[in-house]
């Protein structure tokens, strides 16, 4: 390996959207830094069975107001 070239490998905190944390090793930030996260497994709906819902800012009803004509004829 060659020296100075790969970022500094150090131990930070990482938190939840619960407020839960655990510590783990990364190349973010520097070493004792806090990661908060916005999304993650206790909040996302794709892990929670869709209970919580996502703020697309309108892209999806604008995908669906230009495409609502548009259907499968029986």
């Amino acid at each position: 390996m060659k020296d100075g070239i790969h970022p500094d490998y150090h131990e930070i905190t990482v938190m939840m959207t619960d407020g839960t944390s655990y510590k783990t090793r990364s190349t973010y930030g520097k070493p004792g830094e806090v990661l908060h996260l916005e999304v993650d497994s206790k909040s996302h709906p794709a892990w929670t069975g869709g209970q919580q819902r996502l703020v697309d800012g309108g892209q999806l009803a604008r995908f669906n107001k230009r495409f609502q004509g548009i259907g499968l004829k029986k």
